[in-house]
């Protein structure tokens, strides 16, 4: 085993996937930084607001005030610097840092993209992706047509997990057997052209989107190692992601997941999208005088290894972490972010939180909207960790401003797919007397359903 090991490690390949990647990458992040700019999410979701959520232990990572607009330019050309391979080493560590920070600023605007993107350019922060066909090799007249074999693999090791993980995840009953809840979803798409008012209101396609979605992501990562169906898995990825693009608004994540699929594609296709690059940008072609190395000598490999071994390591249990909690992990969320469960729950709520003194017993009714957006108050209601958070923040406030004996209370409801609306929060709890930690909730009541899966 331990020579399996050994020889796999001294394995080498071509680096033309992974230089096709780093292109890709860049420039479907510049493409995103552009995109949020544009729509103008900097000041709505950064700067507008006067409260934001953190993530437990992350409370120090803030929004910049109009810097924040700064950050996003730091990301934006270090993502340009990427594509290009300019300075790459540097590039993506910028790129990894201020990307993650944009992330950490808001827990409101979590999406697993965002996750899989700090996830995928910390491990480009150890992977030679300028080794061929980067500014970089201009610069120092050198290039390597060989790298080791498992800095490729490392990339789609990490879109197989997703994969893989979100399909594992719609193994319950709520998305196979309700059609939860695609069922809530799709129905409002009636709009789309010939398929919106017919069959996007059938029960029987609600059941078949829910079953193929499991299947496409238990068995693409696997369709596309498979040489002999390689291509027909990247005609589903495209078929997939373009189709989801259209009947969802999830951004970039369609185009990163089509662009990125490609590294599982031979050498000889990467060759021919850089020989098409070669055409348009003849100036960064490497000069005769370039060196041509066999093999990139990866230094430091034995420290790297370990670091990439452990990191996987921790991919592949921390979805499984919600074992470690009771109760419904659809109901309480506790171990559901950063699990790759994708699109598997509607949540819709209704906060109301009453400030009362302790020894007079006088109360009143806060109006959420003098503190929160209205999408900050739609994610807080459902959601009990942003409900602690936001009842400690205005603790802090009312005190700021004399109140005295503080005691916060919630009167809180919630519907899960589809279900009746039922109450999430115990009433009775004084939610400044709780504390943000690992340990399991138990504030939260019971879900009076059962949804069976994994």
């Amino acid at each position: 085993m331990r020579n399996q090991i050994r020889k796999y490690i001294k394995t080498s390949t071509s680096s033309a996937p992974l230089a096709v990647f780093r292109i890709g990458f860049g420039v479907m992040m510049l493409l995103s930084v552009i995109r949020f700019w544009y729509n103008g999410w900097i000041e709505t979701l950064y700067i507008n607001p006067k409260f934001h959520f953190s993530y437990f232990g992350f409370q120090w990572v803030k929004p910049l005030g109009d810097y924040t607009y700064l950050l996003f330019l730091v990301c934006g050309i270090a993502s340009l610097l990427v594509a290009l391979g300019f300075k790459y080493r540097i590039a993506i560590i910028t790129f990894f840092i201020t990307f993650t920070y944009i992330e950490l600023m808001d827990k409101t605007t979590y999406l697993n993209h965002y996750y899989f993107i700090s996830l995928l350019s910390f491990v480009m922060c150890f992977l030679p992706a300028n080794s061929y066909f980067s500014v970089d090799n201009f610069i120092q007249k050198k290039q390597y047509k060989q790298i080791p074999k498992w800095t490729i693999d490392s990339v789609k090791l990490s879109l197989g997990i997703v994969y893989v993980y979100a399909g594992l995840a719609k193994i319950n009953s709520d998305w196979l057997f309700k059609a939860q809840p695609l069922k809530i979803w799709l129905p409002s798409k009636y709009d789309l052209p010939l398929i919106g008012e017919t069959i996007m209101q059938q029960h029987w396609f609600h059941i078949a989107m829910s079953w193929s979605g499991m299947l496409y992501d238990l068995c693409i990562p696997f369709l596309l190692l498979y040489k002999k169906t390689r291509w027909f898995a990247f005609g589903l990825v495209v078929f997939f992601h373009v189709f989801t693009r259209v009947l969802f608004p999830i951004g970039m994540f369609p185009f990163i997941m089509i662009v990125s699929s490609l590294i599982f594609f031979d050498s000889t296709i990467h060759h021919r999208i850089l020989n098409f690059f070669r055409s348009l940008f003849k100036s960064i072609k490497p000069r005769n005088e370039s060196i041509a190395s066999s093999f990139y000598n990866y230094k430091h490999q034995n420290i790297v290894l370990p670091v990439i071994a452990i990191f996987f390591a921790i991919q592949l249990l921390l979805p499984f972490r919600y074992l470690l909690y009771p109760g419904e992990l659809f109901w309480t969320e506790e171990g559901f972010r950063f699990s790759w469960r994708v699109m598997l729950i509607e949540k819709t709520g209704f906060a109301e939180f009453k400030i009362v003194n302790g020894k007079t017993k006088e109360a009143f009714i806060v109006n959420n909207s003098d503190f929160l957006t209205s999408f900050q108050e739609k994610e807080m209601s459902t959601q009990p960790d942003f409900i602690l958070e936001y009842a400690h923040f205005l603790g802090k406030h009312f005190e700021s401003q004399g109140h005295q004996n503080l005691e916060i209370y919630v009167d809180n409801f919630v519907s899960l797919n589809g279900r009746r609306s039922q109450r999430f929060i115990d009433s009775k709890t004084d939610l400044l007397q709780q504390k943000e930690s690992f340990k399991p909730k138990d504030w939260i009541l019971p879900f009076n359903d059962e949804i069976k899966g994994l």
